[in-house]
């Protein structure tokens, strides 16, 4: 599909989603957070959001916050709704859950980024999608690009060298 002459680009901080049309190119960076994509091939739509972590600790909340995967994602499924479309007829792509701290977490020992990456997972699984592709956990940051008007996503994951310990350096 050919780009369109006119793109606008969003940036995606942490716990923001977008949701737009053909003409949209959707960015961010990930390090431990996750990206979930939901994209519409017929009618070029779909969105993007950039979660923090699992899910929110306690309760009481008044408004659904993009920081936590359940709603973040169901911010998303609030904006399918109104587009009157079915929400299995979307594509599901899943990014992130990077390792950003690797000399203080221990081989086996669970960091931020799997369980973020689980969640997202699990909440996939939940609500019947199928997901697409997904890029997951690993060491380091990645940039995500998301192109309504395709529905590619471009990933690139920068994995930080970490030095041997020894004693002369």
């Amino acid at each position: 599909m050919r780009k369109p002459p006119h793109v606008i680009e969003i940036f995606l901080n942490p716990g923001e989603y977008y949701f737009g049309d053909r003409d949209i190119r959707i960015r961010t960076i990930l390090g431990s957070c996750v990206s979930i994509t939901l994209w519409h091939p017929k009618l070029l739509i779909g969105g993007m959001c950039h979660y923090m972590l699992p899910s929110r600790n306690g309760g009481g909340a008044v408004q659904a916050d993009g920081k936590y995967a359940d709603e973040a994602l169901g911010l998303l499924f609030d904006e399918i709704r109104r587009t009157g479309t079915a929400l299995e007829d979307y594509e599901v792509k899943m990014f992130g859950g990077g390792n950003m701290f690797q000399r203080q977490v221990k081989a086996g020992q669970g960091h931020i980024g799997i369980k973020n990456a689980e969640a997202g997972r699990h909440l996939v699984q939940r609500h019947g999608l199928r997901l697409a592709s997904a890029d997951l956990g690993g060491a380091g940051h990645r940039t995500v690009l998301f192109d309504i008007w395709s529905g590619h996503v471009w990933v690139r994951q920068f994995t930080p060298q970490v030095a041997d310990d020894c004693n002369a350096c």
